[in-house]
């Protein structure tokens, strides 16, 4: 859950959503001019936009229905200040004097941003950012907005994204003004601009009419780990505070337009890869910049994987092919959100809004008349599921402004692109709340609550298997079962496996990568809560081409005494394959325990072992004490406990390596239970299994497993504190996704109904509930 005091709500800015009006003495602004050349997508302008300006009452009543209580949004300084300077326009401070007290009357919060992008022309024509005049210039204009909106708002920020201002706007010429000036040029632009932010903190606090909290919101793709290690943390916290960007693209970080704003000097790393494109900064200047701030903004979208390379150095990953985008192109990448309010908090100290985050859609109306935007919700949250990560971890993020609550005018996207939560037809301007903010109301709402990461997990839980490679072992386990493993003598794959001679790692999802034992120990929910210090339960297929050693096991408090504390081992086989009358080796032929050492201390093994005739379908119980071996020619699935503590008690004279394989017949002459249990209590022939039916074979006192044969369509309800499937033969969709024989994985705690439809045949199993 998120703080009750969290701020959610929307942002936007004026020159995207407002429109224009011949008679209200708007001043232009470079953005007029760029469109007005031509340079937006499809010779598109902002003349109409959203017509905010005149449908704002229409537009705050709608975001009350929808819940929302927070609006970051930005003001425009030509329309304050038609010349940019001198003569205030009064239509203009009424308009939005009467559009805040219109937030308020429906409960809206507002948040003024001073500056998104929209420099006044006439200021641009006398040389702009690269006029050392713009910093009283930009103090004049945040005087006129304390003078005349502090009485009303509490929350001002003075600058959006002053990378793309600089870098998009005057280094590549992308944005509006559209102009490629030199990088020294650039570096005075940026010097200016933040000093000209620290002017208006002054003017706003100077002139404010009430106390203000007063920010700042720059923006940055977010460095993030491929891996949760130390070295890859470590590696991705350099980037993103780094210089590694070419000049011609040296805007895009975070430390030079943060560092002298929230600590007070400009990074060393970047004045020293600078040094020959920087103007004079003096200490005046620095101190001008750094003005003391109640928050901290960041614009985040997006953020690309680095991991700590061989030899130390960070290394960048290629994102994997088909990795998700948003309709704008960009990854999406919820990692970045976490990382960055992890990485900014460390550096810098202050309570953190993310003042933008969200994305574009290719939204349309549907035949029902609305906006089916599932992708945005699933989006949103994963993204917001990084927000609450950051707060469960203490990290101070107090607020979450969502990009954005129109659709609108996109800078040089134009209208191609569709970040709001509500639809705007831009021929009838028609809006329609799109079913994510429907979505978005209830997260409010429920205070996050609703939320994928608060709820229970209902993902499948995918393996990446452990093999073993066994003198006894063939291939099958690669040619029938497609494991891509090499060797002749692949024994085992252990399919679900957290123990220390192995660990399966989860193939994708949240989880990706992660270790199933890591999983056991930090989100013990996805297993009801389960109780015991490990993953209670091993899942294995055993390849056997030749026969096995004969063996025993021990129970536990045998093995809690005789093999530093371990568990012991109770397990059941069913048979996936075997040849034409095999057999196993369940039990022995002793009577009496002097029996039993006579015929193991004098080689007895035909009397002594006790071979059963099996078939493809059978089940078996292998209890502590059994001597048991699995014959040349059969595949099992074996269901045991989490341990691997076996006896030898004979294998055949053969050789490992030119020597004998170590047997430990002591043990087993402890463990084995004289006499031996009866077949009956062993074996279960299953029989023709009725198909979609999920039927228990046994359960005991560590395992219930079950059978199922699935013909069409079947389905059941997993109730149970976790369930462990195993495909065995054939492929289908279990809940819409593909599984084949061969697919390990787990359906967590509440997954809830299950639907699977093809020909297939699992063996599944869980926790005992004796």
């Amino acid at each position: 859950m998120f703080p009750k005091d969290f701020v959610w709500g929307v942002a936007s800015s004026a020159y995207q959503v407002e429109g224009t009006d011949a008679k209200d003495g708007r001043g232009k602004n470079i953005w007029d001019e760029f469109a007005r050349s031509g340079r937006v997508y499809e010779h598109q302008t902002a003349e109409v936009c959203c017509d905010h300006m005149h449908r704002y009452r229409e537009d705050f009543a709608l975001m009350r229905m929808l819940g929302i209580k927070n609006y970051r949004f930005s003001i425009s300084w030509s329309r304050i200040l038609p010349e940019g300077t001198g003569k205030v326009n009064e239509k203009a401070v009424q308009m939005y004097r009467d559009m805040i007290l219109c937030m308020k009357e429906n409960g809206i919060r507002p948040f003024i941003t001073l500056f998104h992008w929209e420099f006044p022309y006439e200021l641009f024509k006398k040389g702009g950012w690269l006029n050392d005049e713009v910093v009283q210039w930009f103090g004049e204009y945040a005087k006129v907005v304390a003078e005349n909106f502090s009485d009303l708002c509490s929350d001002f920020i003075t600058i959006n994204e002053p990378q793309c201002a600089i870098g998009l706007g005057h280094l590549n010429g992308v944005h509006a003004p559209g102009m490629k000036y030199s990088i020294p040029e650039t570096f005075q632009m940026a010097h200016n601009l933040m000093k000209a932010h620290g002017q208006a903190v002054i003017n706003l606090r100077k002139y404010a009419k009430q106390k203000i909290r007063v920010g700042y919101a720059p923006t940055c793709g977010v460095a993030y780990p491929a891996t949760e290690s130390a070295d890859d943390i470590a590696a991705a916290k350099k980037v993103y505070f780094g210089f590694e960007n070419p000049m011609d693209n040296w805007t895009w970080n975070v430390a030079w337009f943060s560092d002298p704003v929230f600590l007070g000097e400009y990074p060393k790393e970047g004045l020293e890869k600078f040094a020959d494109y920087l103007p004079e900064i003096t200490e005046e200047d620095m101190q001008l910049i750094h003005q003391p701030l109640d928050f901290m903004g960041q614009n985040i979208y997006n953020g690309y994987m680095i991991r700590c390379g061989a030899d130390g150095d960070p290394e960048y990953v290629d994102r994997a092919p088909g990795t998700a985008k948003t309709g704008t192109g960009w990854p999406v990448t919820p990692e970045a959100l976490y990382y960055g309010i992890r990485f900014l908090t460390e550096r810098y100290r202050l309570p953190l809004y993310i003042t933008e985050n969200g994305m574009s859609d290719l939204d349309n109306i549907s035949a029902d008349g609305q906006v089916h935007d599932r992708e945005r919700i699933t989006f949103l949250d994963a993204y917001l599921g990084a927000v609450q990560r950051a707060i469960n971890e203490g990290m101070p993020v107090i607020g979450y402004f969502l990009w954005t609550f129109l659709d609108n005018f996109e800078w040089a996207e134009g209208y191609k692109e569709r970040f709001g939560l509500v639809y705007v037809d831009y021929t009838t301007q028609r809006r329609i709340a799109k079913d994510s903010a429907y979505w978005y109301r209830e997260v409010m709402r429920m205070n996050g609550e609703n939320l994928s990461c608060n709820q229970p997990y209902k993902q499948i839980l995918f393996m990446e298997p452990v093999f073993t490679h066994n003198i006894w072992g063939g291939t099958k386990l690669r040619e029938e079962y497609g494991y891509s493993i090499e060797g002749d003598d692949i024994g085992e794959c252990w399919g679900i496996a957290a123990h220390p001679n192995g660990t399966c790692t989860i193939a994708d999802g949240a989880y990706k990568e992660k270790k199933l034992s890591d999983l056991w120990e930090e989100h013990r929910e996805l297993f009801g809560n389960t109780q015991g210090k490990v993953f209670p339960l091993l899942i294995k297929i055993i390849d056997a081409k030749a026969d096995l050693s004969i063996q025993v096991h021990p129970d536990d408090t045998y093995a809690a005494e005789h093999e530093k504390g371990s568990l012991g081992k109770m397990e059941c086989w069913y048979i996936l394959d075997c040849e034409p009358d095999s057999k196993l080796v369940i039990g022995h032929n002793a009577k009496t325990h002097e029996e039993l050492e006579d015929m193991v201390h004098n080689g007895r093994w035909s009397e002594l072992i006790r071979e059963v005739p099996v078939k493809k379908g059978d089940f078996i119980q292998i209890d502590p004490g059994t001597v048991h071996a699995i014959k040349g020619g059969i595949t099992i699935l074996e269901t045991q406990q989490n341990s691997d503590i076996t006896y030898r008690v004979y294998d055949y004279d053969r050789l490992s390596n030119g020597k004998p394989r170590q047997l430990h017949i002591q043990q087993s002459l402890d463990v084995i239970k004289v006499p031996a249990a009866p077949l009956s209590e062993c074996m279960i022939k299953t029989g023709e299994a009725e198909a979609n039916k999920l039927q228990k074979l046994i359960e005991c006192k560590y395992y219930q497993v079950f059978h199922m044969k699935v013909e069409g369509q079947a389905e059941f309800e997993q109730e149970y504190p976790f369930l462990i499937v195993s495909v065995v033969e054939g492929n289908g969709l279990l809940n819409h996704t593909s599984v084949k024989k061969g697919d390990h994985f787990i359906l967590p705690y509440d997954y809830g109904k299950v639907e699977i439809e093809g020909n297939l045949e699992f063996v599944a199993s869980t926790v005992s509930t004796k």
